[in-house]
């Protein structure tokens, strides 16, 4: 059936741990041939993709997640999406597959058009960069620019086609959206470690990228766009496209200017960082942050499998549901950021050593000090979200205050002080520390307990 949003149980969080692992895994697995076989400055330019790579994903400007809420609100039963809050349902009501068809058409269009201004941005101010970047390179200059031209194919096509991802979420689609990720990371890591040995270089991690994506976005269609939904779209009539990007646009552009913030907050420092810093200290700034996002995506699997049913007990106004999926969503993730930093720290090293990497984390105290930063960063990123499912976006604003000041505290620390790698740590956690790791938790728990 092809009405409401698929249920999120046990066996749905067991694939997303299942997924979460294999996700893990598979970079664990890909990550040692990265480091044995490529040199310490190609992994610098390694993780300046990957910071790209995330940059470009904001350009959507808080869309996609979005549609995600607005498909979940849809399949919950609301006849009509607002600018603000939710119009609320009950748990019987029918899907309105007008409202649903209207919605996908407004998304196609929105992402066809950024698609294409990614692309203008990425061949020109994007190549101008990367051009600047290669002055200091002394590896495989054709290799590089190889894979620079493939990783703007990625990053156009992945926009291009970022909806689909939306549309999984927003139905509720946990298992079957893990089965696919698990897919296409396998093919990834297959063929990066068979095209890395072929002598490849770059060129064999961004190319294995696009593959795996291609593949992910196919099987994504088939499995959101059943007989049953295309044959109930194809009886309706679509309501107006711009009436439904109207009502979802204020907000959507709120969520951007907040993941702006979230960038300059947690991203900005690899791309600060490599005009101020060696290749080789970027590289070990940048492969410590790899490993850490890593555990953030840990810790944040559980509260991610639940983001359908938080929109949904918001449209049903359901309190004691949110109470419920709060302290689940909080707890584990503290508990996978002991467990897991205590195990770093014991046998981080002791790793990279084993498979004779040549590049290395930043020293112990400089990781511990990174672990409580980013401990922080998520529980509040948690509690935002809580707000968020309710169709609000008060933190837009503070998010943006928070990325001038680490850019600002970026540049003094790096440029005036010349604190190195100390620096990339320091900043973003000061910025976060003076009010919005404080803020959004505080907020969450006086609206769900009254304290």
């Amino acid at each position: 059936m092809a009405e409401k949003i698929e249920h999120i149980g046990k066996r749905e969080i067991a694939w997303s741990y299942a997924g979460t692992a294999f996700m893990i895994g598979a970079g664990v697995l890909l990550l040692p041939f990265i480091l044995h076989k490529m040199p310490q400055e190609t992994v610098g330019i390694w993780n300046i993709f990957q910071t790209i790579t995330f940059l470009v994903t904001l350009l959507d400007f808080g869309f996609r997640p979005s549609f995600a809420r607005n498909i979940s609100y849809i399949f919950s039963g609301v006849k009509s999406l607002q600018r603000e809050g939710v119009a609320h349902t009950t748990a019987d009501a029918a899907v309105d597959y007008g409202l649903l068809k209207g919605t996908l058409i407004a998304m196609r269009r929105f992402y066809r058009w950024i698609a294409i201004g990614v692309f203008a941005l990425l061949a020109t101010g994007g190549t101008a960069y990367f051009y600047y970047i290669l002055q200091k390179y002394s590896g495989d200059w054709q290799d590089a620019m190889i894979a620079w031209l493939l990783l703007i194919a990625i990053n156009c096509y992945n926009l291009y086609t970022l909806y689909y991802e939306a549309l999984l979420l927003g139905k509720g689609y946990v298992k079957r959206s893990q089965q696919i990720m698990i897919l296409g990371q396998a093919v990834y890591v297959g063929l990066a470690i068979g095209l890395i040995y072929a002598g490849f270089g770059l060129t064999a991690i961004v190319g294995a990228q696009l593959i795996s994506t291609i593949i992910r976005r196919v099987f994504t269609y088939r499995v959101f766009f059943t007989k049953e939904l295309k044959a109930r779209l194809k009886e309706v009539e679509p309501n107006e496209p711009k009436d439904i990007l109207g009502a979802i646009t204020p907000n959507a552009v709120k969520i951007g200017l907040t993941q702006l913030g979230g960038f300059l907050v947690n991203k900005s420092a690899i791309l600060i960082g490599s005009a101020f810093l060696t290749l080789e200290e970027v590289a070990c700034y940048g492969i410590t942050m790899q490993v850490m996002d890593i555990l953030a995506r840990c810790a944040t699997v559980i509260y991610q499998s639940y983001l359908p049913k938080l929109a949904q007990c918001r449209s049903e106004n359901d309190i004691p549901g949110l109470r419920r999926y709060y302290q689940v969503c909080i707890g584990s993730l503290l508990a996978v950021y002991v467990a897991g930093g205590v195990a770093w720290l014991l046998l981080g090293e002791w790793a990279l050593n084993l498979i004779g990497s040549q590049t290395h984390f930043v020293p112990a105290t400089m990781l511990l000090v990174m672990l409580f930063i980013s401990t922080l960063e998520h529980n509040h990123a948690v509690s935002a979200g809580f707000i968020m499912a309710d169709n609000k976006i008060p933190f837009f604003i503070p998010s943006l205050v928070s990325g001038a000041a680490t850019v600002l505290l970026l540049w003094i620390f790096l440029d005036p002080l010349h604190m190195g790698i100390w620096g990339l740590i320091l900043a973003p956690g000061i910025a976060q520390l003076a009010y919005q790791n404080w803020k959004w938790p505080s907020v969450v728990i006086k609206e769900l307990w009254g304290k």
